[in-house]
């Protein structure tokens, strides 16, 4: 652990006389310059939440928010945040962009399979991997402050602040319009939980909140975050955020930099234009439109975060952890969470008569659907691939992507495992006002189950309409955003492990029930809240 947290005096860079000395350690610039891709399903964000890297950690490939929600487990949800802090390390990079503590209050938000769940409490309960990002707090650490524990942790970033899952209807970037009360009571629980432990960073969201861009908004930034809430880190920019505080976005960057700057963030996060950024900014303080104790105030901040992180101490990355990437144990780790977040939504016609788990020893079994050999979209494997990993040597393994009913009515097929669900997407390019799985995942459903025993497997960041199919289904399974460690499917649908997972977003029935939450007064879901069958584990002879 460092030898020093800043709390108080200026570190000798604040004295520096000259402003733009200053300036310069107010933005974050990749080398990169570019929105570096994940190999997640559904990610196309910056680095996969982290800066500056085009490595990605192996759990942060296998596993997204929406998983660990489903598995209402913070302990586990700590260890997956222990390993993705040592090979996020492992790449030379000491943060991390997540987690993400959104309330995500309609699922036709691209980024709800960032969100833990639309339940608040849930999602309090899982900033426990800030423990396991940057380690457990000490008792006497000042309120606020933020804290890493050693060079093998990472600054963390709690984001989006704040209600980014609350949009109306589920738009991306747009206005959450709830009252101060209910920002209060779902949007900002997580926040204070997360401070509370000792998180090193805040971004804010592209969101606004009653109309009011959350980029410029002092009052909830400098005035709640900072003062209120007594968060002690730094306050980071989104992508280009700044830009869009003006419509059309750069119709006024000095506006801009002068009102986000102003409303209380101190790390602007400026992926092309740093030079007019250090121009303008300089320029600012200079005409005293902006004064120097704000400029002090955000480089105190930044820098408070980079001793605490170890940086002045420790800039380089340590090539031991280089083992760390993808290792066995995170492999297992990340497996673990597949298991414990696939959620059984049906199981048999009747419960007299459940289908799951499957006999592994079988004549034949058909494999088909969208989902089940296509290495894009779960990371470097497939469900196909673990479903032949599990079962008995003697059982014979077809796979048809798309069978018409006559090839399955004449197969003579045991049962069959269909696995479909959503193309990918990340962030606005996921908004979806219908929410259906593309074509021809409902035909290969309707062919398959109208023929044979069958279980449908479900590969999606938030749920879908399924209303109509459900009837032809035997089982039906949420197995959300396996990624890389997609035997974790395998684990449960044979009978290794049993089915524990639960819903932590409502399973809706039309999409003109959105947005529609565990609570309200019209609540009529097809799957409720929480909603869970479980199996026990069963080991064949």
């Amino acid at each position: 652990m460092p030898s020093i947290i800043l709390l108080t005096p200026s570190p000798p860079a604040v004295d520096h006389p000259h402003p733009s000395r200053r300036v310069a350690v107010d933005h974050h610039h990749s080398r990169h310059s570019c929105r570096c891709s994940s190999s997640s399903v559904r990610r196309g964000e910056e680095g996969a939440d982290v800066v500056s890297s085009t490595i990605v950690s192996q759990i942060e490939r296998e596993n997204r928010d929406i998983h660990f929600g489903a598995t209402r487990d913070p302990e586990l949800v700590k260890k997956i945040g222990a390993a993705t802090a040592l090979e996020v390390r492992a790449t030379g990079v000491q943060y991390t962009f997540a987690p993400c503590i959104a309330v995500c209050r309609d699922p036709r938000w691209g980024r709800c399979y960032e969100s833990y769940s639309e339940d608040h409490k849930i999602v309090q309960a899982m900033t426990e991997i800030i423990p396991g990002l940057q380690g457990e707090i000490p008792s006497n650490l000042i309120k606020g402050a933020p804290f890493v524990g050693g060079k093998k942790k990472v600054a963390a970033c709690a984001k989006h602040y704040v209600g980014d899952g609350g949009t109306t209807d589920g738009i991306n970037a747009n206005n959450t319009e709830i009252s101060w009360k209910g920002l209060l009571s779902i949007h900002m629980p997580a926040y204070a939980n997360a401070i509370a432990k000792g998180v090193s960073t805040v971004m804010i969201s592209y969101s606004s909140w009653n109309g009011v861009k959350m980029h410029f908004n002092r009052k909830l930034i400098t005035g709640y975050l900072k003062n209120t809430l007594r968060f002690n880190g730094f306050v980071i920019s989104d992508w280009q955020g700044i830009d869009q505080l003006t419509n059309p976005p750069d119709a006024n960057y000095t506006y801009s930099v002068l009102t986000g700057i102003g409303a209380g963030i101190d790390m602007i996060m400026v992926p092309y234009n740093y030079t007019q950024f250090i121009d303008v900014l300089t320029s600012l303080v200079k005409k005293e439109f902006i004064p120097m104790t704000r400029i002090d105030d955000a480089v105190k901040r930044i820098l408070r975060v980079k001793f605490t992180a170890g940086l002045f101490e420790s800039p380089n990355g340590d090539y031991s952890f280089v083992n760390y990437l993808g290792c066995q144990e995170h492999r297992e780790l990340a497996r673990e969470a597949v298991r414990k977040s696939l959620v059984l939504l049906k199981n048999g016609k009747s419960a007299e008569k459940p289908l799951l788990p499957l006999p592994k020893k079988a004549s034949k079994i058909l494999v088909a659907g969208t989902h089940a050999d296509n290495l894009g979209y779960q990371c470097g494997t497939t469900v196909l691939t673990a479903i032949k990993n599990t079962v008995d040597p003697t059982t014979e393994v077809v796979y048809n992507e798309d069978p018409d009913p006559s090839f399955v009515e004449s197969g003579k097929f045991s049962y069959a495992i269909v696995v479909v669900g959503e193309h990918t997407y990340a962030e606005t390019a996921g908004d979806s006002f219908n929410l259906t799985i593309p074509e021809p995942g409902p035909s290969i459903i309707t062919n398959v189950c109208g023929a044979v025993e069958c279980v449908v497997v479900l590969i999606t960041g938030r749920p879908v309409v399924i209303q109509q199919y459900v009837g032809a289904m035997d089982a039906l399974v949420a197995a959300w955003l396996p990624g890389t460690e997609g035997q974790g499917v395998a684990d449960v649908l044979f009978g290794d492990y049993g089915f524990t997972g639960k819903l932590s977003r409502t399973w809706f029935k039309t999409v003109d029930q959105l947005p529609m939450n565990v609570g309200d007064p019209h609540y009529d879901p097809l799957f409720p809240f929480g909603f869970e069958l479980t199996t026990k584990p069963t080991k064949e002879p």
